[in-house]
């Protein structure tokens, strides 16, 4: 039998953690309902905001 090990449980917590986080937080910012509809679609992709971000700030 082949036993396959999945090695990527911690960082589906750390992004799943920070999806929370995120949604939180663009959330209370809302200043309507779509603007928190809005947010919460921000929160799913917000590792591709920091990976932006930092590579605009490396100059990459």
């Amino acid at each position: 039998m082949k036993k396959d090990v999945q090695c990527n449980a911690p960082a589906g917590a750390v992004y799943g953690l920070g999806f929370i986080g995120a949604a939180v937080y663009f959330i209370v910012h809302a200043t309507s309902f779509w603007m928190g509809v809005f947010g919460f679609l921000k929160a799913i992709v917000w590792p591709a905001f920091i990976v932006y971000e930092a590579f605009k700030h490396l100059g990459i």
